[in-house]
């Protein structure tokens, strides 16, 4: 009698086929994608204030070394327009009054010293050896415009020169902080030489004109090179305020701040005052 058959098995099971190995660029792939998720599930997730707080950071860095490496290039260019031009051009939109602006940009070896001088004399006499800020003066401004109805400005050159190539027109504290930062920079970048220089040029002296080369060329008729004592002092008693009063036709209270002026070059020692910006 033959043996019972032990019955077939009716389920078949397939060999395993043997798993895929990952390689190492392929995990690096899976490794990188996941901190990617990661990473954008916690920008997702982080709190409004401090997104806002790393903006700000990222915008102060940016305006931080924009504005430094505008002050580098302008130690070497000249400067061709500023704040002042455009918004003096800007008033005369709707007007009768001619919108060509009267500016020639010369050296500081092309214009003559009796101009540097007579700016010195009248703005800032200690310009050659303060650091930017005359404090004597800012507190001495203090305690007489607490008694004055009109105040009385401290600034100096360099105060002015930042102002007028930098910053806008108006009165505020942050203006104010800006014009302190762009001093303190332009002093150490570009030195009282090219300080003067600039401010030379870009310095109103009258409507529409802008520095001592176009002031000579329009009221005098001969370049800034040949300004005489008496015609650079006369350019800079009208610097408080170009616009109302006049070089060509001087009023009797700028014909006697030209004299004064004119003065004080003589007790500064003339031009050997400047000479060693």
């Amino acid at each position: 009698m033959n043996p019972p058959q032990r019955p077939a098995n009716t389920f078949r099971t397939t060999p395993q086929q043997p798993r895929p190995k990952v390689g190492h660029s392929s995990t690096q792939r899976l490794q990188k994608g996941g901190r990617w998720q990661q990473a954008r599930r916690f920008i997702r997730e982080r709190p409004l204030l401090e997104r806002i707080y790393w903006f700000c950071v990222k915008a102060f860095l940016w305006l931080f070394f924009g504005s430094l490496g505008y002050v580098v290039v302008l130690k070497y260019v000249p400067v061709v327009i500023t704040p002042l031009m455009i918004s003096r051009w800007m008033d005369t939109f709707g007007t009768d009054e001619s919108s060509h602006i009267y500016k020639n940009w010369r050296s500081y070896d092309e214009i003559s010293k009796e101009a540097a001088l007579a700016v010195v004399s009248s703005e800032d006499q200690d310009f050659p050896i303060h650091w930017g800020f005359d404090f004597d003066e800012i507190q001495d401004a203090i305690k007489e415009n607490q008694h004055r109805k009109r105040p009385r400005g401290a600034s100096t050159i360099s105060q002015q020169v930042a102002k007028n190539v930098f910053l806008w027109n108006g009165r505020s504290y942050i203006r104010k902080g800006l014009e302190v930062y762009f001093t303190v920079l332009i002093e150490l970048i570009w030195g009282k030489k090219r300080i003067l220089e600039v401010y030379l040029n870009v310095a109103e002296t009258g409507p529409m004109t802008f520095g001592v080369e176009a002031a000579s060329q329009r009221f005098y008729g001969h370049p800034a090179a040949t300004l005489t004592r008496d015609e650079a002092a006369r350019i800079a008693a009208v610097l408080p305020n170009p616009r109302q009063f006049s070089i060509k036709k001087p009023s009797t209270y700028i014909q006697r701040r030209t004299r004064q002026i004119a003065r004080q070059m003589r007790y500064l020692g003339g031009q050997k005052y400047i000479r060693n910006l």
